[in-house]
């Protein structure tokens, strides 16, 4: 018999307390690591970018040689060599010279500042400098994005596309992430499996266990398949045993409602403590929560809309937890938010600006990025999202509510107040 219904979130705060963490963990490459979970922080191992670059195509100078240039009264300099990206140099810049140099590539000795290409004007082995640079101007220093030693992700973060550049950026091949492993079992004496002769009458294909196991993968846990258990509470407790050795977490899907064949709730109580049976939530009423060798074991209905629906109400809430953070809002939602300084932008120009998103008591405050070149890969990796500037619209004032775009979930660890 169904316990009293719930709704689903005092369901889940009547459960997690009984879930434990999950320990296993495992290194995986990078082409492998979206949406998973880092075990430690990642400090940099090196200084990205490692050298001195040039931000622009142009030429490599001594700042101070182009001091009082103008359109009017160009300075000339002497061509010494020129410098393509991905290239040494095999040139150093003294007084009165310059290096032709690609977006990219490495500043030679002797120079600390670039010349953009469009006020400059080639003239045989010289170059006419119509525009006065500073020093560093249209340089990537060295170490710019990101320093050695630098804590550049935090343990428990979801991993991203912009985050997995990094770790690649940083010289890594490969990342520790939690393994919470799921088995999965489909239960009912009517299922066969695809193509197993469903034109049978009454026999029904288990399209569930499919479903599950695809959706699983997509939070990145690994999968053990326990195929189909038939309607007989002997075979139940022996391959929900078997998961139970072989898993961090059970899944099952039917056989958990008040009819003659529903046995799965009354064979995982012999194993355990059923905590929650019967959630308002439709479909999915007959949804189970059970703790069984200190393990989540999670009975889904059988009808395949109710399971899914079900599994996302619960599973994903449930594997966090598991991990020690929750999601806050998800990828690609949006906020709202107070901007914590004014943001300009160019007519014309749709603005992609990089934010950070503060907690306050009135709600989310948007702090750009400080450090936001389109060559700052870091920019991405520490922002929560974009607030993005139309092309008719020159900016954003200091204070205005704006719409920001999440480009990674908000989350936050068990453990902690902050996101």
């Amino acid at each position: 018999m169904l316990k009293e219904r719930i709704d689903a979130e005092t369901a889940l705060k009547l459960f997690l307390p009984h879930v434990k963490p999950v320990t296993r963990c495992e290194e995986v490459p990078l082409s492998g690591a979206i949406n998973r979970v880092l075990t430690r922080d990642i400090i940099a191992s090196r200084d990205i970018p490692p050298f001195d670059r040039a931000a622009m195509d142009g030429y490599a100078v001594r700042a101070e040689d182009t001091f009082g240039a103008s359109p009017e009264n160009p300075i000339l300099l002497d061509i010494v060599g020129e410098i393509e990206i991905g290239e040494k140099p095999g040139v150093e810049v003294q007084k009165g010279q310059a290096v032709r140099i690609a977006t990219g590539a490495m500043m030679p000795e002797g120079s600390n500042a670039v010349v953009m290409i469009e006020y400059t004007n080639r003239v045989g082995d010289s170059v006419e400098i119509y525009k006065a640079v500073t020093p560093g101007e249209n340089v990537s220093l060295r170490g710019e994005d990101v320093k050695a030693g630098e804590v550049v992700l935090r343990k428990k973060t979801v991993l991203q596309p912009q985050d997995i550049g990094m770790l690649a950026a940083l010289g890594m091949k490969s990342v520790e992430v939690y393994k919470p492993v799921v088995a999965v079992m489909s239960t009912g004496n009517e299922l066969v499996e695809p193509g197993d002769g469903d034109e049978e009458a009454g026999k029904t294909i288990d399209s569930n266990r499919y479903a599950l196991i695809a959706a699983l993968k997509e939070l990145g846990c690994e999968v053990v398949d326990m195929g189909i258990s038939r309607d007989n509470e002997e075979e139940l407790e022996r391959t929900i045993k078997t998961a139970l050795n072989k898993a961090d977490m059970v899944i099952a899907s039917g056989a958990t409602s008040v009819g003659k064949k529903d046995l799965l709730p009354a064979v995982v109580e012999k194993l355990g403590k059923v905590v929650v049976h019967g959630v308002a939530i439709k479909p999915g009423m007959p949804t189970a929560l059970a703790i069984a060798d200190g393990k989540p074991v999670i009975m889904l209905p059988g009808f395949p809309v109710a399971t899914l629906i079900a599994f996302y109400t619960f599973v994903p809430r449930i594997l966090e937890h598991m991990m020690g953070f929750e999601t806050i809002r998800r990828k690609w939602e949006k906020a709202r938010a107070i901007t914590a300084k004014r943001i300009p932008s160019s007519s014309g120009m749709r603005t992609f600006t990089r934010v950070i998103l503060r907690e306050s008591k009135d709600g989310y405050i948007a702090e750009p990025v400080r450090t936001s070149g389109s060559g700052i890969l870091s920019s991405l990796v520490r922002a929560h999202g974009f607030v993005i500037i139309p092309e008719e619209k020159e900016g954003v004032e200091e204070g205005e509510e704006v719409e920001v775009l999440l480009i990674r979930p908000l989350t936050r660890c068990l453990n902690a107040q902050n996101i």
